[in-house]
């Protein structure tokens, strides 16, 4: 190649030597596969229609991949990367056509395979400004993102970039570890916002869709949504109890409070699996706190629905004397005898081969103790799991 036909390579940030020591804090470079960050480039891909996507961090010398769709490698060199004039840009980047952009018609990503013709990428920034990467999709055709569709990929560009504070927190001295658990439980719940947001924006677009394919495809990616927003709610209750701050508030209210707030939170959920949710009606009283029962009951209720592939999940409670037992019922694929003692310790999975990172159950068992609560589990392979939390009837409970 000659010098008149060599790509052009980005300029480098104003502030490199800074911008390269940020990005290194984080301790993510060279870091495995994982499924949370597979699940964005997935839903970038989806909401976008494109045949790739990529999770990209521009490093010293290279560009790496920390997820991708469709490139099949996990790094490129600098020059070679299109990421790297992002990063100088304020927020987003997006090329309709890179055969007629001079900052790229001589890229070999567009010259040879793979045939870039479209690029857009959304910022992935530091609190204080510095820019790491990008989430970007790309297509071998040209092509214009819709608003919407922007709106999306910045919107997952912000999530990478919480995840990646998560992590930078989780690295600190455990002389920390109280801050940082604080710090995860409030993210972990404000991140829900900007979540929300992004799983209502691809939502609007699919239901303006007519083909079924690619309603069916943004449905898996409001499905990934979901999921994300699942792990954040355990991620938040989690570190709420590290922190020690998750003393109960006990008061007497209508379990029918936290039956109407599961069916909310987890209908959409059971009929995407095409199962029957069922919540049994009950006036029943309990004294108990309202918001660490919802974490137990939300937890029980979505690995029942997590594990069961037909059939329905059953909430229901009795009273017995002075208590009333509330029970979780599925058609699921049941747990083994051997694993019945060990399905509530942290990080355990039932099947190791499913999402998420194995703390509901933990987090159900912890919840229940600083209640006070007994928690009990009954499995058959054949009929599925049974699940019983037994809170205390308030005096003047109907």
């Amino acid at each position: 190649m000659d010098a008149s036909n060599k790509p052009r390579a980005a300029k480098l940030h104003a502030n490199e030597a800074e911008r390269l020591k940020a990005l290194r804090s984080y301790g993510i470079l060279d870091t495995a596969i994982e499924p949370s960050f597979d699940d964005i480039t997935k839903i970038a891909s989806y909401v976008c229609q494109t045949p790739m996507s990529v999770i990209n961090l521009i490093d010293d010398g290279r560009q790496w991949f920390k997820s991708e769709i469709g490139f099949g490698v996990r790094e490129t060199p600098l020059e070679d990367s299109i990421c790297a004039h992002a990063i100088l840009e304020q927020n987003f980047l997006e090329i309709e056509d890179t055969t007629k952009d001079p900052r790229f018609d001589c890229n070999p990503l567009v010259t040879g395979i793979p045939h870039l013709r479209f690029y857009a990428g959304a910022l992935l920034r530091t609190p204080d400004g510095l820019p790491l990467g990008t989430v970007c999709v790309l297509d071998v055709k040209p092509r214009v993102l819709s608003t919407a569709q922007r709106e999306v990929l910045a919107a997952l560009a912000r999530q990478v970039m919480s995840q990646m504070e998560f992590r930078r927190a989780l690295h600190l001295s455990d002389r920390l570890q109280r801050n940082i658990s604080r710090l995860m439980a409030v993210a972990g719940h404000d991140l829900k916002q900007p979540l929300q947001v992004m799983i209502m924006a691809i939502d609007r677009i699919r239901r303006k869709l007519t083909d079924e394919k690619d309603r069916e495809r943004l449905g898996y990616a409001i499905d990934a949504g979901m999921r994300m927003a699942e792990e954040l709610d355990r991620l938040a209750e989690t570190s709420v109890l590290d922190a020690g701050f998750g003393t109960p508030s006990l008061r007497s209210f209508p379990i029918s409070d936290v039956f109407e707030s599961i069916l909310a939170n987890w209908s959409l959920h059971a009929e995407a699996k095409g199962l029957e949710l069922v919540v049994v009606p009950s006036k029943a009283h309990v004294v108990s706190d309202p918001g660490m029962l919802r974490a137990i009951l939300g937890n029980l209720v979505g690995n029942a629905i997590k594990y069961t592939d037909h059939g329905r999940v059953l909430v229901g409670c009795r009273k017995h004397g002075n208590a009333l037992t509330i029970e979780v019922l599925d058609s699921g694929t049941g747990i083994a005898t051997e694993q019945l003692t060990s399905i509530f310790d942290a990080f355990h999975q039932i099947n190791p081969s499913s999402e998420g990172l194995g703390l509901g159950l933990s987090i159900v068992r912890r919840t229940a103790e600083t209640l006070g609560h007994e928690i009990e589990a009954k499995s058959d392979l054949a009929h599925g799991s049974h699940f019983t939390v037994k809170v205390p009837l308030a005096a003047s409970s109907p």
